[in-house]
Parts: C-alpha cells; structure tokens; sequence
C-alpha cells in the first residue's frame, strides 16, 4: 500500500531542486512554487523575485515513504545545494533563495534538526537552513513546472542545473528512478 507524504524544501532556484527530486525513486508528484510568506495572498514570479512578499521558491514533493524515507530526500536536498550561504546559491541571491525546510508534522522537524546537527560536522561554516512549519503553498506559474526538463539546451539548464544533477546522480545512483540510472 501506498503511504503518500509531502516534504516542502527551498534550497535556491526551484528549477534546480524540482529537476533533481524528479528523478529520486518514490517521489510521484514534485510541484515548483513559493512558500513563507507574510502575504497571504497567492504568490506570483514578480513579486517574489522583487522581493516583496517574503516567500522562498521551493518544491513540494509528494512520496511514498515506502519507496522513500523522509530523511533520504533530506539528504539529497542538503547534497544539491550550500545550505550554508544565506540567502544566496550562486549568482542567485536574495531572501527568495533562501535554504529552508517547511516541516508537515513533528516528525518531520524532529529529523530534519537531528540531521542538521549530524551534517554540520561535514561543513566548515554553519548550516543556515531554516526550519519552519509548513503554513501554505501557492504553485508556480505553468512555465517553471518541469523547467529543467522542458528547457534542457538552456544556458543556464546547461551551465546551473546540469551539473547539479550530474552530482546527485554520482552519489544517489541506487536511489534514482529507473529511467535515469
């Protein structure tokens, strides 16, 4: 039977994370969007990139957690960006780029701050991934759903999120969708 979950993550541009996820076995459905807010309104491009409404791009990720663990995609989500920039990945920069999770439950936020303290050995500089609880989702515009793999010959496809996606692929081989090993 299956046991669907939702995990919300921001970890820069949305584009990047959805593509990666994509291709991680259990995760059925992964939808690009903002998330954190103060308005409480829905979200739209513009305004989050002008940083005007507080929100993160993030992905939503809906799993089964018995194809998938919850801290499985927690390690992926921290192997595929710098959670320690702030506000920042790359040339991307600004609040909207922030490293976060938005925990569903209590299990959730219990694992995700056991797993930060866990990986901060790894890292010289401090792990500014926020954790806060998951208040609300707006989706993103039509164009950003599945950008990376509608938009492959893209510069920055090419440049930004290939590369990203070459280093998951290394390291989480056994635990990608047979269509992408």
């Amino acid at each position: 039977m299956n046991i669907l979950n939702k995990a919300t993550f921001g970890g820069g541009c949305f584009w990047c994370i959805e593509a990666i996820f994509r291709r991680i076995q259990g995760v059925s459905q992964i939808y690009s969007g903002y998330s954190g807010g103060a308005l409480k309104s829905t979200a739209n491009y513009n305004d989050v990139c002008n940083g005007d409404t507080g929100h993160a791009e993030v992905v939503q990720v809906i799993f089964d957690q018995n194809k998938v663990q919850y801290k499985d995609l927690l390690y992926i989500f921290f192997a595929s960006h710098d959670p320690t920039t702030l506000n920042r990945q790359g040339d991307d920069e600004g609040e909207q780029y922030r490293s976060v999770i938005f925990y569903h439950n209590q299990q959730q936020k219990t694992i995700a701050h056991d797993l930060i303290k866990e990986l901060q050995k790894e890292y010289k500089n401090p792990i500014v991934t926020e954790i806060i609880e998951f208040q609300e989702f707006y989706m993103a515009e039509d164009y950003h759903q599945s950008y990376y793999d509608n938009n492959q010959k893209d510069g920055y496809c090419k440049v930004v999120i290939s590369p990203k996606i070459e280093k998951i692929i290394k390291k989480y081989k056994t635990q990608l969708k047979p269509e992408f090993q």
